[in-house]
């Protein structure tokens, strides 16, 4: 049987899925489909009647796998329930009883972290988990813009110096096998707290723990570097306890840090399953204490009023965190995160909130220019599988966000860089679902087009020879070919139903987040409101949309559409003013001026008439 008679016979026993509203192709060339396969309907319902739970919330919960069974640690994501233990993950219980016994016998400790939220999570973990020991440290984070990813030889050189014997290299480490050669050469020890996807040679650390090495098999391969650290700061404390440590003082509290590890596990935009669902749920419970003198002080500074969320996490303080990496100091983030000198905090936030400001104007004019790059290149090749585009006055802290917006833009990878004055360009690539950019920028660096490499599945750095960047594009193309054709072949947008604007009500937000936290791999529940007429519509600066949706029965909900002026959704939102369409989001609570407001995030769009059939 040939493949395409194959396919044919497949389709025919296994017939798609019949699309929502008939839309089968929306603004955003997507099909749209019932999150809840078919097939677990009856499981919706058990669950609905096992637990005594409205039908809506049982579709949600099975459309995210959840069971009779399981339903209870979906509602209360518990670390006693989810939580691993430290031991499973390779090379453990050697790190702790190593670190342990560097607190034990007051050993200086050094730490060389990333500079991004999940880094600098991780070296304030660490801080105040030696703190908490009476203990100071050494600490390194490296400048992004002159140094750039991952440890020196010359930086862990440094702490040796400094006095560190024990060094830790947090969110970073698995490929710094120069770096960790220099540091054993001086005498001191390295261990690897990291996450990043792993060749099958390692470093010759003491230790490399991390969940991605290829011998690893904890299945926790999920975790961002900080919930790594969270789980070797407990196997550390459960050393310390077997040495005596705590027979005289108490324990340090591990559970009140959990704030950081929900920070980092938000904002490196990692899975939202098992332990991380845990992380997020009781780390937000902290943060609501404000108990963390930084993150107090940058949510003032955020003039954040509402109860923390992971919206405030990934788009409020993250971003501001991530400014002092990308324009400024790249240390700022984790100073703020460790200390606990309220005016040193103050001082450090207004800083990041100025360089975040600063951080938005850059990244609109790079935005600008790469979109009309972008945009000559897919004229010259429409069905190219990826975009990689450079230009020597591009800011080297921003590319991995325009990368980002293009790739959310034009709905393929996208590879994003900046030339030195040495010939050499260093960038950042974004992915869409289905397509591993890790594997294939390891590869890429295996074949000597990229000088250095690696990342997770949608997200990756590299640098490269500038004179071979034509060479790279080429291998990346077909290597990516394949993959993208498949993912862009089945791009389709999962509802979880159809609501009208008079439905939603405080009531309903508050049952849909029994189900939560939401983020990637446990997604927030999105409906469709069809056949609304928009009523009122804005286009604000940014390139947002602002509008209100009105139903049939004159019920209405505010909506925005975020950075889509230009974009096929944002052409056909600004063209429907006074007409009906069915749009697609999902539901945000927030409080402005004081007061509670309920808003649907656009996400897609299609006319009318798509499901007139």
């Amino acid at each position: 049987m040939t493949a395409a008679l194959k396919r044919q016979d497949e389709n025919t026993a296994n017939p798609p899925t019949p699309a929502m509203l008939g839309v089968e192709r929306s603004a955003r060339s997507q099909r749209w489909v019932e999150r809840l396969e078919p097939s677990r309907a009856h499981i919706a319902t058990s669950i609905a009647q096992a637990h005594g739970l409205p039908d809506l919330l049982g579709r949600v919960l099975a459309a995210r796998g959840a069971d009779v069974q399981t339903t209870e640690r979906f509602l209360d994501p518990s670390l006693k329930a989810l939580m691993p233990d430290p031991a499973s993950l390779q090379d453990m219980t050697k790190a702790a009883e190593r670190m342990a016994d560097a607190i034990m016998r007051g050993e200086a400790v050094g730490i060389f972290g990333d500079y991004d939220v999940d880094g600098a999570s991780c070296v304030a973990l660490i801080e105040r988990f030696l703190r908490a020991h009476g203990q100071s440290c050494l600490t390194y984070i490296p400048d992004r813009l002159t140094e750039g990813y991952g440890p020196s030889p010359e930086a862990l050189r440094g702490l040796v110096e400094e006095g560190a014997r024990l060094i830790l290299t947090v969110d970073c480490g698995t490929a710094g096998d120069a770096a960790i050669a220099a540091a054993n050469e001086v005498g001191a020890e390295v261990i690897v707290l990291d996450h990043h996807q792993a060749g099958e040679a390692l470093p010759d650390a003491f230790a490399v723990v991390n969940p991605n090495r290829q011998d690893d098999l904890s299945g926790q391969g999920h975790l961002a570097a900080a919930g790594v650290v969270f789980l070797f700061l407990v196997a550390t404390m459960a050393a310390l306890r077997r040495l005596g440590a705590y027979d005289t003082r108490p324990a340090p509290d591990l559970l009140g840090l959990l704030d950081l590890v929900a920070l980092a596990t938000v904002c490196d935009v990692v899975p939202f399953k098992d332990a991380n669902r845990a992380f997020i749920a009781k780390g937000l419970q902290v943060l609501r204490l404000r108990h963390n003198t930084g993150l107090r002080a940058l949510a003032d500074e955020a003039r954040l009023t509402e109860a923390p969320s992971t919206y405030s996490l990934g788009f409020v303080l993250g971003p501001r965190i991530n400014a002092g990496g990308r324009v400024g100091a790249s240390g700022l983030g984790a100073r703020l995160l460790a200390t606990e000198d309220e005016s040193q905090a103050g001082t450090i936030a207004a800083r990041l909130e100025s360089l975040n400001a600063q951080r938005k104007a850059i990244e609109q004019g790079m935005l600008e220019g790469a979109v009309a790059m972008a945009e000559q290149a897919l004229d010259d090749g429409p069905d190219a599988p990826l975009l990689f585009l450079g230009d020597a006055d591009w800011h080297k802290g921003l590319v991995g966000l325009v990368a980002g917006r293009l790739t959310e833009r034009f709905m393929r990878p996208s590879f994003v860089m900046t030339l030195d004055g040495n010939g050499i360009a260093t960038g950042s690539a974004r992915s869409i679902p289905s397509v591993d950019l890790g594997v294939v920028v390891r590869d890429v660096v295996e074949e000597g087009l990229f000088l250095k490499g690696g990342g997770h599945a949608m997200a990756a750095g590299f640098s490269l020879d500038w004179e071979k960047r034509e060479k790279a594009a080429a291998f990346l193309t077909a290597r990516l070919s394949e993959s993208v054709a498949q993912s862009s072949a089945t791009r389709t947008l999962g509802l979880d139903g159809a609501l009208s604007a008079g439905a939603v009500t405080p009531e309903l937000i508050d049952l849909l987040e029994r189900a939560g936290p939401y983020g990637p791999g446990h997604p927030r529940p999105r409906f469709v409101f069809p056949a609304h007429r928009m009523t009122w519509l804005r286009s604000l600066n940014g390139g947002h949309v602002r509008c209100t949706l009105q139903a049939a029965d004159g019920g209405r909900i505010d909506a925005v559409a975020f950075r889509v002026e230009g974009s096929p959704l944002g052409d056909i939102l600004m063209g429907a003013e006074g007409q009906q369409l069915h749009v697609a989001g999902h539901l945000r609570r927030s409080v402005w001026q004081g007061r509670e407001r309920i808003e649907l995030m656009i996400e897609d769009a299609a006319e009318k008439q798509d499901s007139a059939r």
